[in-house]
């Protein structure tokens, strides 16, 4: 059961991460190993909004569709995704967006992702080179933010 987490300071807006990180839409464009995104819908409910997403990974030979569960808390910048359908037992993941510490320019980024898949091959070959992977996909995050954004400094972890 692979868990990864850790947090980053960017020179970026919490509003401007926040929106780069629930346009799942947009995953396919630069996140590796993701080869389509479809929304099925976005529900407003309350202080929150629930959306459901399809998106189809694939590496090598292996390609799979699931769906997720994503509530998006607007007031609070946090993306909690939950697993709803496909090739994990579960899965989930957290995104929180806070201002810089010390009123500093920029924001905190804390990301957390726990899955495990239902297939043992699977999960074996997904240990051997999960951190890596979770590594280049927060680095994707990151180009992207550059690209949108405007490199405004370096990136640095807390």
């Amino acid at each position: 059961m692979p868990t990864h987490s850790e947090t980053r300071r960017l020179p970026y807006s919490p509003d401007q991460m926040y929106a780069l990180v629930a346009d799942v839409a947009q995953y396919p464009q630069f996140i590796p190993w993701i080869s389509a995104s479809r929304i099925r819908s976005v529900t407003p409910e309350g202080d929150h909004a629930m959306m459901l997403a399809d998106l189809v990974i694939g590496f090598k030979m292996f390609r799979e569709r699931f769906l997720s569960r994503v509530t998006l808390w607007d007031a609070d910048r946090k993306i909690d995704t939950e697993y709803v359908d496909g090739p994990f037992k579960y899965m989930i993941s957290k995104w929180e967006f806070a201002p810089a510490p010390d009123g500093q320019p920029g924001c905190e980024v804390r990301f957390a992702v726990d899955f495990e898949f239902r297939n043992r091959i699977l999960q074996g070959a997904a240990g051997l080179f999960f951190h890596e992977a979770m590594q280049r996909i927060v680095r994707a995050f990151e180009a992207r933010a550059d690209a949108l954004y405007g490199k405004a400094g370096a990136a640095a972890p807390v």
